[in-house]
């Protein structure tokens, strides 16, 4: 089976996910260089993948109810997050921004569907106001220790407006914060044939004396032109 043959296999199980837990299927993907990085720098846009992989990239976001980043990525490289390359409805966009950082003038806000914002208690009223009135619906909800919206709620809150099926794009830090929370179930990373030495797409994960690496299980590879796509689960941990 092919790459996509084997995510849609994949998000058959999302729909019993959703009715035992309450919470969208969630599906991990960025482009990264051979070497790990995914930009030179945080707060530089280096693109990576190749004109084919980018329409596979597409597909996916056609295939899910929703596509999260966070605001970094939206302040840093401004995305559409369309499916404007094939056929097919746009995923409702969701970013999560705990201090509201989102800028009124970022391409999200003229996409079809408004965009949700997933913010704190802490976020400030007059933000509120004025990115509500620019067309964003906001969603205030529990913080982390560090101050961060709590990704768990996130989902829960998700999973209750219906969302079934979630595409997580990044940056490095919602990459990272999801594999640490728990809550991926499948992984998808374009590796293109550079190398970098910039910023890496995964943070660190495991302390030296702690657990074995995270696993990806029923793997399966495809060359893209002279990008390769894997994909593989990653649910093998307790909820």
């Amino acid at each position: 089976m092919s790459v996509i043959e084997h995510v849609r296999a994949a998000l058959d199980r999302a729909p019993e996910q959703y009715r035992t837990t309450g919470r969208p299927f969630v599906t991990l993907t960025y482009a990264q260089s051979v070497d790990g990085s995914i930009t030179t720098r945080r707060g530089e846009r280096l693109q990576l993948s190749n004109e084919r992989s980018a329409r596979f990239t597409h597909q996916l976001r056609a295939l899910h109810d929703a596509i999260l980043v966070g605001v970094g990525t939206v302040v840093d490289d401004d995305p559409q997050l369309t499916v404007r390359l094939v056929p097919g409805r746009d995923p409702q966009v969701v970013v999560v921004d705990s201090q509201l950082r989102v800028p009124i003038s970022a391409n999200i806000f003229r996409n079809e569907r408004r965009p949700w914002l997933a913010t704190t208690a802490a976020a400030d009223a007059r933000r509120v106001i004025e990115l509500e009135e620019a067309g964003a619906q906001t969603f205030r909800l529990p913080a982390t220790d560090n101050g961060w919206v709590n990704l768990r709620a996130l989902l829960e809150q998700l999973g209750a407006l219906g969302v079934r099926t979630l595409m997580v794009e990044g940056g490095s830090r919602i990459i990272t914060s999801f594999l640490l929370a728990n809550l991926v179930d499948q992984v998808i990373i374009t590796v293109a044939p550079v190398l970098v030495g910039g910023l890496r797409a995964v943070e660190a994960l495991i302390p030296f004396d702690g657990p074995a690496p995270l696993r990806l299980r029923n793997v399966a590879v495809e060359v893209c032109d002279d990008d390769v796509l894997i994909r593989g689960d990653l649910g093998s941990l307790p909820r």
